[in-house]
């Protein structure tokens, strides 16, 4: 396989040969723009096209060439001219530096963005099933990390796929501004192009799938700067998700854990335990991914018409950013392939305060009858000094006369079932899974839009 036709990870997509490769793609798209406007041959164009590929090069002798030059696009402008013959006097007509290399990496970073659609889509699924399996399985809803009201463990996942839902239309608002081709020439007014820089930016954006601009300057970061900001959020919300499992892996709560292998160690001192695996690096990913944004904003403030050290801090920025946004989104999609809901334990807590957890659904029958404010008043009483048991809140509350005129024991206890008082968790975990669904395949449709490279 050629160096641009690798397959690509987080962890490598930002490789010194994935970047060549895209700065000679952009070369590549900018000959043929310019001969598709007239200003080279198109023979030109078409050799510099095909010769744009980094397996035609040295990347030995390259090396030593930008070692030299301390300017990678210099270098690697006069190898693809050398290599051009007769077509190599067009080669970079008119182009800059920054316009190479920004537009280079921003098709990396939509590389990037492209893969972490596909792992979060698929995330997204696996969430769609635990809310559509969980949809009636009852469980504790916390407040204040307290006891609160029954709901359903689909009703909280519920919670999760609609903030991943608006995410993506975070993402979807976004993308049309950083995957913008900023292409202006040395200082963004397009004086080199011979009167022809809208025609030449419209033509190399229709080849690279990018948005073209008004003004293609080197000091509108604010796109880029803008989705870093995005990613942080899509880390907020996957670190709320991770924490949530985290928290819900305790021994005392433990009504999630991980599916480990019997291989898998805890700890290498305390035989008995074993520590989550998967969550504990979605928590620290997402963490790091959330620290990004403080020096995107930073970047985004570059001094008079370009700044290269604005343009190297957003590199590195949105480089890091969005290969930890990837890397993110196929942790999730791991971690929610291993994570075991344990009904068992969610039974077991649930039995904790059960005899009191629906006491507001109690106090609401009774509001009918006897005003809201009174109502609250005497089932907090009552909560406060019953014996253990919803006998004993029901015998309680009927030594008030109110009570008893208003309500029988039988009418109380069936009242304070838990089961009995889940507001609209069954229907609302239903519809996320039907959302998620629509999410999933929104995300992937858009992806497939977009060139694989």
């Amino acid at each position: 396989m050629s160096a641009g036709e690798t397959m690509i990870t987080p962890q490598t997509v930002f490789s010194r040969a994935n970047l060549w490769q895209t700065w000679l793609d952009v070369e590549a798209a900018m000959a043929l723009a310019q001969a598709e406007i007239g200003m080279i041959p198109q023979w030109a164009a078409d050799e510099i096209a095909s010769k744009a590929r980094l397996d035609n090069f040295d990347t030995a002798e390259l090396e030593l060439s930008v070692a030299e030059t301390m300017a990678p696009i210099v270098s690697l402008v006069r190898a693809l001219s050398d290599i051009c013959g007769e077509a190599g006097r067009f080669v970079h007509w008119g182009g800059t530096t920054q316009n190479i290399m920004s537009t280079g990496r921003l098709l990396l970073v939509r590389r990037s963005h492209r893969a972490m659609l596909n792992a979060l889509a698929r995330a997204i699924d696996r969430l769609g099933a635990l809310a559509d399996q969980h949809a009636e399985t009852v469980m504790v809803g916390r407040t204040n990390h307290r006891q609160a009201l029954p709901i359903t463990f689909g009703f909280k996942v519920a919670g999760w796929i609609e903030e991943l839902a608006r995410q993506n239309e975070r993402f979807l608002s976004t993308e049309k501004r950083v995957f913008a081709l900023h292409f202006g020439g040395a200082i963004g007014a397009m004086h080199s192009f011979e009167g022809k820089g809208e025609a030449l930016n419209a033509a190399i954006a229709r080849r690279l799938n990018l948005t073209p601009v008004l003004v293609p300057d080197r000091a509108s970061l604010d796109g880029q700067a803008e989705y870093v900001a995005s990613l942080a959020l899509f880390g907020m919300s996957v670190g709320r998700i991770g924490s949530e499992l985290y928290r819900l892996m305790a021994d005392e709560i433990d009504e999630i854990g991980e599916t480990l292998g019997m291989e898998v160690v805890g700890s290498s001192t305390m035989p008995h335990k074993v520590n989550p695996k998967h969550v504990v690096h979605l928590v620290s990913a997402a963490a790091h991914l959330r620290s990004k944004v403080t020096p995107a904003l930073e970047a985004g403030m570059p001094a008079h018409e370009g700044d290269a050290s604005s343009n190297q801090l957003m590199s590195s920025t949105i480089e890091s950013a969005s290969a930890l946004a990837w890397e993110l989104a196929e942790r999730l999609e791991n971690t929610l392939a291993n994570i075991d809901v344990r009904t068992d334990s969610m039974a077991r807590n649930l039995q904790l305060n059960a005899n009191v957890i629906a006491s507001e659904n109690l106090m609401m029958i009774l509001a009918r009858k006897i005003g809201r404010t009174t109502a609250h008043d005497l089932v907090h009483h009552a909560v406060l000094h019953s014996d253990d048991g919803a006998a004993g809140l029901a015998d309680t509350l009927l030594e008030d006369s109110q009570v008893s005129a208003a309500m029988s024991r039988a009418e109380m206890e069936a009242a304070l079932v838990p089961a009995h008082y889940l507001g609209d968790s069954i229907a609302i975990a239903r519809k996320a899974a039907s959302l998620a669904a629509a999410t999933a395949t929104a995300m992937r449709s858009r992806s497939e839009a977009w060139p694989a490279r």
